[in-house]
């Protein structure tokens, strides 16, 4: 069985979601002390993994980036060899259904494939930042602080040496995102986004793109489930 495109698929069904998000409260967040997000709301059953097939959407896009370390690495080296779900964010988003949501999402799951030996050491998350000059490396590694735990699923925090090396990434994605210019027409910092995740198999080919009103735990666990059944093959 092969599932249609789920990021088409899922953001129309998630229409008939999201209005109900708006009577959820705004709820304060931090990186030093996130408060639990809460997925929206699941009218559906999430197939059993590895009873379907994802699509193969789109070559993982390549960039030069540094790490929370300063050092300079390319996207590629953290697409590839293993199940990878990446995403992009703020350091500072105070946005309760924005990039909060995703890391305590992504959270979550790490603590679900870290009870699973074989899994963590196949699963990797990765997080790019939107704003190379604010999330500096310095910014990146306070944030990140006690992520990096002995035993536990690699998360890697990226960021851009400029917005205009971080634009073809962005793009290459289609990561929806409103940039500011300066007077000269050069991009400065994204303003705008929306919040995405996307998952690619360890062939660095992008095999779902998880939009607000389906980041649900269930349903990405058995997708990433999914694709390391079928890297067995």
């Amino acid at each position: 069985m092969t599932r249609a495109r789920g990021y088409g698929l899922r953001t129309a069904l998630g229409r008939l979601v999201l209005g109900g998000l708006s009577l959820i409260p705004n709820l304060a967040w931090s990186a030093a002390d996130p408060i639990p997000a809460l997925a929206p709301k699941m009218d559906f059953v999430p197939t059993q993994a590895g009873a379907y097939q994802l699509q193969r959407i789109q070559p993982s896009p390549d960039a030069v980036l540094l790490n929370a370390a300063a050092g300079v690495r390319r996207l590629s080296a953290y697409t590839r060899g293993k199940v990878t779900l990446l995403t992009f964010f703020y350091t500072y988003c105070t946005d309760s259904w924005g990039c909060p949501f995703a890391y305590q999402t992504m959270a979550g799951l790490r603590e679900r494939i870290n009870a699973d030996v074989d899994m963590r050491s196949r699963v990797r998350f990765v997080s790019v930042s939107f704003d190379p000059k604010h999330d500096t490396p310095d910014a990146l590694r306070v944030y990140s602080k006690g992520l990096a735990q002995p035993q536990a699923l690699e998360w890697q925090f990226f960021t851009a040496r400029s917005m205009a090396e971080l634009m073809p990434l962005l793009e290459g994605f289609g990561q929806d995102v409103r940039v500011e210019l300066d007077a000269a027409g050069r991009p400065t910092r994204a303003i705008n986004h929306m919040l995405k995740l996307f998952l690619i198999d360890s062939d660095g080919v992008v095999r779902e793109i998880y939009s607000l009103a389906f980041v649900h735990p269930e349903v990405m666990l058995n997708d990433i489930a999914t694709l390391l059944m079928e890297s067995r093959h």
